[in-house]
């Protein structure tokens, strides 16, 4: 049964430090289990069921999956899911987007680095009240492209040179100009299945391709803070749906009921 009205929760005594570490560094490591065991189960076979039929798309790019498949609101509205990013960006929150992230084994590409923001812009009057839970389904390591960031990169203001990229062998067709960070800086995010990272939508990020024989998948959750006002006129929004799922829309956002699941 859907949850057709947002509910209130209260945030967890840990909340303090953990928004002290995220403000800091742009990101923190959930190394426990997000979701209990048989509920991972059956988002896991969710995926499986879309991967094997997503037809001639790529493994990563089963973008918005929630819109055709109501099921996913189960996780995406989950308690500890919510929780969690109830002590990073506040109580009030709107669901703004998931995505499976598939590397395939020896085929999977290159995440170039960028700022989700880069995508973002003119559509949300603020940042820094967008959060992206990055949940693996399958185990994440170095060796088989796991996420990585350049920490506290988060809290740099200006407009980033991007640059061309062969998008043959990389997820996007622009990449932000090394000229701005010292890659060996980037913190690797190894997650086995059911933990999950947080990253502000401001921060650098990427992953390298995927040449061992395991594949990675990951199932981005992204969230914003409905204090945050999206511009309805720009036209990556016509289309797109936000829900409400947690505490008030404080900014009076268009947004949309959840459906049934």
């Amino acid at each position: 049964m859907a949850l057709l009205t947002p509910t209130k929760q209260t945030v967890h005594p840990e909340v303090s430090s953990l928004q002290q570490q995220y403000q800091k560094d742009g990101f923190i490591l959930h190394k426990q289990p997000l979701l209990d065991p048989q509920q991972f189960a059956e988002l896991q076979q969710i995926f499986e069921s879309l991967l094997s039929s997503k037809g001639d798309m790529r493994a990563d790019e089963l973008n918005r999956p929630h819109y055709a498949d109501p099921r996913l609101f189960k996780f995406l509205t989950a308690k500890p899911v919510l929780d969690l990013v109830e002590s990073l960006i506040g109580p009030n929150i709107g669901l703004w987007s998931s995505h499976f992230i598939c590397k395939e084994a020896f085929t999977g590409r290159i995440t170039p680095w960028h700022e989700d923001s880069k995508y973002w812009e003119g559509r949300i009057d603020r940042m820094d009240k967008l959060a992206t839970i990055w949940l693996a389904i399958d185990p994440s390591s170095k060796e088989n492209g796991c996420m990585r960031v350049i920490p506290g990169t988060h809290v740099l203001e200006d407009k980033f040179e991007y640059v061309d990229v062969d998008k043959a062998t990389h997820t996007f067709s622009t990449e932000l100009h090394h000229r701005y960070f010292d890659e060996q800086e980037a913190v690797y995010f190894e997650l086995n299945p059911n933990e999950c990272s947080i990253h502000d939508g401001r921060i650098f990020h990427g992953a390298l391709a995927n040449a061992s024989p395991l594949r990675r998948c990951g199932y981005t959750m992204r969230y914003v803070s409905l204090d945050c006002k999206v511009n309805d006129s720009h036209p990556d929004n016509e289309t797109h749906r936000l829900y409400h799922v947690r505490g008030e829309n404080v900014a009076n956002n268009k947004v949309c009921q959840l459906p049934d699941f």
